[in-house]
């Protein structure tokens, strides 16, 4: 095993880019995913691969980590054409793909994680031969503190973020894919996620960095590959671009302004909460929200924002105080109670419960009032039909695609069917968790200005996100969480971004 220089080969002549891209292609029926692309990274480089959801990022990384066959085109690495798949393929060509959703073992150590799709794991089981493996590759990443022996259940999301890239670097590999390695954490964990990757880069490896969070690209990537429409865009470095111009070269348009302007709350409040006390909070919440009005809570993942939202939503009945719906007390203690209450809610995760992946887009959408289009017990397509499609037209979703398994949509798509479905049901109050992770900006900006409509008719909107830029941009409110503690609420005019964000990260401000 090899870390450091010794293990990102050879870049070849001079000049030579570490991965060459020539006319890629690749078509699913009648959609060109990716139509003649070429893209180039060099050894050294971190390269921001950039684009809406849709755009064929996702599928160029799949024909690098061969998982997928392209149609045409070529793919060298340090100037010698490969043959990438299957899988197997790509990994013995020195490719290594970091995924969002991990694929450790958590009941598992370590020490035996990091040797998991290795050939020569057979010859690595002694333990001591296993530690002294683990113990390279966690110094690495900056996990030298760790023991091998440790289960992987009993680490932070940082550090099994750290432990998937140590795992690769076991590979050897000399190309390095992170696809969303940020999503789910908090900005302290990923500025140590974005230290390591770019000391990585400096060693030599080329690295391919897929993000929707701009402002990681500008701290880390020294070019930017922008895709759209299944074509990629000529690279450019970052130091010559901004904010503005990226998202003009990813939609082919200017985005105007990605929050939309401030609702005037009035009247009494909707919902009400007492000293509430739940789970992962460590001491009671209370706040309330009135009509037409967002009420945003942020803090570091695991600060309780997101625990507050859970509890409201019936996730996780409270321990004691009070919730109030218009001024009448409410039990909460399913999420069909809360739901019944008025109470929607759209979970962080929409794969794993938001959505149901394989089903069509019009069943998604009226699933949670699947009721009122159900005759004798039975479904009836054609009233299902009727009924999702001014549900869809409202959230922007294509209203020809009905029939179409949702899974098959971009991500973005996929995020207004999750948070649009709900519409049906009438609530009085819509509870949001982390409402865009993973969804390019365009994606965003359309889900921002539907919920700032859905507060102009009246309704109330509580949104939990990690993203302090989103919290500070979206809410007519805001509160901060810090270790189980709601510790500032006030209106959004009493804030500034970068005192939410010192707020959050609970430090004091600069004198």
């Amino acid at each position: 095993m090899t870390t450091g220089a010794a293990g990102t080969g050879t870049a070849g002549a001079a000049g030579v880019p570490r991965l060459s891209v020539r006319g890629l292609s690749k078509r699913y029926g009648s959609i060109q995913a990716l139509d003649a692309v070429d893209f180039e990274l060099r050894a050294g480089e971190v390269m921001a691969l950039l684009g809406e959801n849709g755009a064929g990022k996702s599928t160029l990384v799949k024909v690098l980590a061969g998982l997928v066959a392209p149609d045409a085109g070529a793919v060298a690495i340090d100037g010698r054409d490969v043959d990438l798949f299957p899988s197997a393929r790509s990994q013995a060509a020195g490719v290594a793909v970091v995924h969002q959703e991990y694929s450790l073992v958590p009941a598992m150590s370590i020490a035996e994680n990091l040797v998991l799709g290795q050939g020569d794991a057979p010859d690595l089981w002694l333990p001591w031969r296993l530690a002294a493996r683990a113990r390279r590759l966690l110094e690495a990443v900056g996990l030298a503190h760790l023991d091998p022996r440790t289960r992987v259940e009993r680490l932070s999301v940082a550090e099994m973020q750290l432990v998937e890239i140590a795992r690769l670097l076991g590979r050897d590999a000399r190309i390095l894919i992170f696809d969303e390695p940020t999503a789910a954490l908090a900005d302290r964990e990923i500025e140590r996620i974005l230290r390591v990757i770019r000391r990585l880069a400096d060693e030599g490896r080329g690295v391919i960095y897929v993000t929707h969070r701009l402002a990681e690209v500008f701290r880390l990537a020294d070019r930017v590959t922008v895709f759209r429409n299944g074509r990629s865009l000529p690279a450019l470095p970052t130091a010559e671009l901004d904010v503005a111009g990226v998202i003009t070269m990813m939609l082919g348009r200017e985005l105007g302004t990605m929050f939309p302007g401030h609702g005037q709350p009035a009247g009494a409040p909707v919902l009400e909460v007492e000293a509430l006390e739940a789970p992962g909070l460590t001491a009671p919440v209370s706040l309330q929200v009135r009509a037409g009005e967002i009420l945003g809570l942020t803090g570091q993942l695991g600060s309780g924002a997101a625990d507050v939202v859970r509890c409201l939503a019936g996730l996780a009945p409270p321990a004691a105080g009070r919730v109030l719906l218009a001024r009448r007390p409410v039990r909460l203690d399913s999420r069909a109670a809360a739901l019944a209450e008025g109470l929607a809610y759209c979970s962080a995760d929409r794969k794993r419960d938001g959505i149901f992946f394989g089903r069509p887009i019009r069943e998604n959408l009226t699933a949670p009032w699947i009721g009122r289009v159900a005759r004798a017990g039975l479904i009836a397509p054609a009233a299902e039909r009727v009924a999702a499609t001014p549900v869809a037209a409202r959230f922007a979703v294509d209203v020809r695609r009905l029939g179409t398994p949702v899974g098959a949509m971009s991500g973005g798509n996929q995020q207004k069917v999750a948070v649009g479905k709900w519409l049906g049901a009438a609530p009085r109050v819509m509870l949001l968790d982390e409402p865009t992770r993973g969804v390019d900006v365009g994606a965003r900006a359309e889900i921002y200005r539907r919920l700032r409509e859905l507060c102009d008719e009246g309704m109330a909107i509580v949104v939990a996100s990690s993203d302090t830029a989103e919290v500070f941009g979206l809410s007519d409110t805001i509160g901060t969480f810090y270790r189980g503690r709601l510790t500032e609420l006030r209106p959004r005019a009493g804030w500034t971004e970068d005192a939410v964000v010192r707020e959050v990260m609970h430090e004091e401000a600069p004198a």
